[in-house]
C-alpha cells in the first residue's frame, strides 16, 4: 500500500504544480485571470488534487475513487487541447490506480 500511496501523492502534487501554472503563468493566456476562471480551475482541478493528496497519506481508497470522479470531465476536456496541459488526465488516472492498488493491497491483508 506504500507505493499506492506514493503514486496518489505524487499525482496530487503534480496536479497541483499543473494547476498552479494553468492559472498564473499559463503561456497560452497572457491575460490577467478572471475570478470566475480561477473559482471553476480551482473547483475542478485544484480541490480533486488536495482531497486525493489527503486521501493518499490517510490511505483511504475511496477518497482516491471521489477525487477521480470529481477530476475526470475537466481532465477529459483538457486531454483533447494541443498543450502540456492535457498531462491533467494522466494524473486524475493515477488517482484512479492508486485507489485500484490500494484495495487490491487492503484485500490481500484480509485475506492473510
Amino acid at each position: 500500500m506504500k507505493y499506492a500511496a506514493h503514486l496518489g501523492i505524487l499525482s496530487s502534487l503534480v496536479s497541483i504544480a499543473l494547476w498552479l501554472i494553468f492559472v498564473f503563468y499559463n503561456p497560452y493566456n497572457s491575460e490577467q485571470v478572471s475570478n470566475n476562471v480561477l473559482l471553476r480551475s480551482g473547483l475542478f482541478l485544484l480541490a480533486p488534487a488536495c482531497l486525493a493528496l489527503i486521501g493518499s497519506i490517510i490511505k483511504n481508497r475511496i477518497i482516491m475513487f471521489i477525487a477521480f470522479i470529481w477530476s475526470l470531465p475537466i481532465s477529459l476536456y483538457l486531454a483533447m487541447t494541443p498543450s502540456f496541459f492535457n498531462l491533467f488526465i494522466v494524473t486524475s488516472i493515477c488517482y484512479l490506480f492508486s485507489a485500484i492498488w490500494m484495495r487490491n493491497r487492503q484485500k490481500k491483508q484480509m485475506q492473510d
